[in-house]
């Protein structure tokens, strides 16, 4: 699969074709796994032909999000949800914990890190629901296998990028990065009149290593936060008259004692 920036720059998409098994392989191996949409789709039904019977509800939530107020930047380009959740070691479970502010050191986020950010929670709908159930239970499984003894600190995160043509919709304001934690899954869940948004994954000494697009909804990646760094370019309207949208969910893993 191949997709191209607005330049015209070919993007190479790294194939994939599997099962849990593979996933953890390539995040073993490689420190990430990029999987196309329907892969993804295919790989959820199979554990579950329930796995996606809410996904246009989950796809249409994001067009009712909060303005992220903590951009240190100053923008208005980011919108955002949050939940936080746990799971047991070596188990494919998980709950929902009670609502708390988002932290991350100015260590890994030099533009808004260093106080607790309150955002508002997920709809219980959402949180609850198929969609988002199968994909936090497919992580706990992942990450389960990878680090078989250790329980997980869970955070989602809803995010949506919009541009209307008064601010660049930059998806990662830090710049290139890590999370500060064990692993990451990141999904496209929609994009709309929307280019560039190429993702980049960086070894520890910040070579790149890795170019691929979310572009399709389902398409996924995941990585070993402790092992690379990544980034995302900003995006920009294809139609100068219409917004440009990027819906992003993303859910961090970290070893919690």
């Amino acid at each position: 699969m191949r997709s191209t920036t607005a330049a015209g720059d070919a993007v190479s998409q790294p194939t994939y074709s599997g099962g849990v098994e593979e996933i953890c392989e390539s995040v073993s191996n490689k420190s990430y796994c990029y999987l196309p949409g329907e892969s993804v789709r295919e790989l959820l039904n199979r554990r579950d032909a329930q796995a996606l019977s809410d996904w246009e509800s989950f796809q249409n939530s994001w067009g009712d999000m909060p303005l992220d107020s903590y951009m240190a930047d100053g923008g208005r380009y980011r919108r955002r949800r949050h939940a936080t959740l746990s799971a047991p070691r070596g188990g494919k479970g998980f709950q929902v914990e009670a609502h708390q502010p988002h932290y991350q050191g100015l260590d890994y986020n030099t533009l808004n890190g260093g106080i607790a950010r309150h955002y508002e929670p997920f709809t219980d709908s959402v949180l609850h629901g198929n969609t988002m159930s199968s994909l936090l239970t497919l992580g706990c499984d992942l990450f389960g296998r990878l680090a078989p003894y250790s329980a997980w600190h869970i955070e989602a995160h809803q995010f949506r990028i919009e541009v209307s043509g008064e601010e660049i919709g930059k998806p990662t304001p830090e710049g290139i990065h890590r999370d500060g934690v064990t692993f990451v899954m990141m999904l496209m869940v929609k994009r709309s009149n929307a280019v560039n948004g190429e993702s980049t994954l960086y070894n520890l000494e910040k070579t790149p290593i890795e170019k691929f697009m979310l572009a399709d909804p389902l398409d996924m990646a995941i990585v070993n936060d402790e092992r690379v760094f990544h980034g995302v370019t900003p995006i920009d309207r294809l139609d100068d008259s219409v917004p440009a949208v990027r819906d992003v969910l993303v859910v961090t893993y970290r070893h919690k004692a």
